[in-house]
């Protein structure tokens, strides 16, 4: 599937507040097509904004994760330390941790998968570009795209590797797996669910080897991302071709 319809699709797919958030790859391919090497400047201009819009979000939503996620460490604390005043109270309560604790968790993996289809759109678009024009603009920019905050997951990802590591320390695999296959037979559930398989695998398809991979790509997809996909579906009632 060329790159513009997989955007297109993942953008339909996403949470509904993202969905503006995205490259303009549409509207920047249309301009390629019309544009010459001496409008740089005008390309760049747009180019900016696409910068600017997309480290605005990603900035909110890192800032957001981080308070959240310590929220979710004390809320933990709290019920561990705390005697509760029935073991069902103490169940329920552990309940609506590991349901929020899992929807993080997703919610964290669209950001990832966000900043991974920006920057794969930002190369693409920037190749049309010197393809079209004869310029030299994608690696000056692209070693501009490398700096931005929207490409720099590293903190993003340690937060989910922690929610990881929670979810094993708190709750047996066995009991999680099954309540997120209840959870996708719930319709308000179900969207997040489908928003993390989409995102899941359209990062496993931008990230995949081809022979159009270059220094510009990012690194193929680890095979253990690989397994976490399967598990996904393994779990999953959606059909995802």
């Amino acid at each position: 599937m060329k790159f513009g319809k997989r955007l297109k699709q993942h953008v339909q797919e996403t949470l509904p507040g993202w969905r503006d958030m995205y490259l303009n790859y549409k509207g920047l391919k249309k301009l390629v097509r019309l544009i010459s090497s001496s409008s740089e400047d005008e390309f760049v201009y747009l180019l900016d904004n696409e910068l600017d819009k997309f480290n605005s979000f990603f900035i909110e939503q890192e800032e957001d994760f981080i308070i959240r996620h310590k929220e979710l460490q004390q809320r933990i604390k709290r019920v561990i330390e705390n005697d509760p005043s029935s073991q069902e109270e103490y169940e329920n309560e552990m309940a609506r941790i590991k349901k929020d604790i899992v929807d993080f968790h997703g919610e964290m993996v669209l950001l990832v998968n966000y900043s991974n289809i920006n920057y794969t759109g930002m190369t693409k678009i920037l190749k049309k570009y010197d393809k079209r024009t004869g310029g030299f603009l994608r690696l000056p920019f692209i070693q501009k795209v490398l700096e931005q905050p929207f490409f720099t997951t590293e903190l993003i990802s340690k937060l989910v590797k922690e929610c990881e590591t929670l979810i094993d320390e708190l709750f047996p695999a066995m009991v999680v797996a099954e309540e997120m296959a209840k959870a996708v037979g719930t319709e308000a559930r179900e969207g997040i669910f489908r928003n993390i398989v989409v995102a899941l695998l359209t990062m496993k398809e931008i990230r995949k080897g081809s022979s159009t991979h270059s220094h510009f790509s990012l690194p193929i997809l680890d095979l253990r991302d690989a397994e976490l996909i399967r598990s996904f579906q393994l779990n999953s009632t959606i059909h995802i071709i």
